[in-house]
């Protein structure tokens, strides 16, 4: 697999993405969770889309609940939830798993392409990975780094 740009996602809404449809953009996807000690980091993330979407960034969103169960609402709770207390408009899929046999293939593409802290697994929820504009992984960023530490970064691929 030579680019993130083959696969599809559902978004909140049901309908689905294709990940072509970014081509030639930078993208920032993060596992996301709304009852992890992480989720204020919606707020930075929602930051950088505003500061940089129209240079060409994308921030995508995947809740996930496999940690820790920290994000148990469907898809409707999980669109509200990030949109009222954190004026989330950056794109937001559907609930998917990111690690084990059940994973969606376009975190089995990210984690076979970057090691982390654990391999090739994920820690936790908000782990982060910047996409260039070629589609292919640039950096992974663990849990604890907040989205305005990636910034220069950003930057830097957006220049490529």
């Amino acid at each position: 697999m030579t680019s993130i740009y083959q696969f599809e996602a559902e978004l909140l809404n049901g309908k689905n993405k294709e990940f072509s449809d970014y081509q030639g953009k930078v993208m920032l996807i993060v596992n996301t969770a709304s009852k992890c000690g992480f989720t204020p980091q919606f707020a930075g993330l929602e930051k950088l889309y505003q500061k940089y979407n129209n240079q060409g960034l994308e921030v995508l969103g995947f809740p996930c609940n496999q940690f820790g169960g920290q994000d148990p609402g469907d898809n409707d709770q999980i669109g509200s939830f990030c949109q009222k207390n954190y004026g989330v408009s950056f794109p937001m899929f559907a609930k998917v798993n990111v690690k084990g046999p059940e994973a969606h293939v376009v975190f089995r593409y990210l984690t076979n392409n970057s090691k982390g802290v654990l391999g090739s697994g994920i820690k936790w929820n908000f782990t982060k990975f910047l996409i260039g504009k070629d589609g292919k992984v640039i950096n992974r960023y663990a849990p604890t780094t907040k989205p305005e530490a990636i910034e220069e970064d950003i930057e830097k691929a957006l220049a490529e």
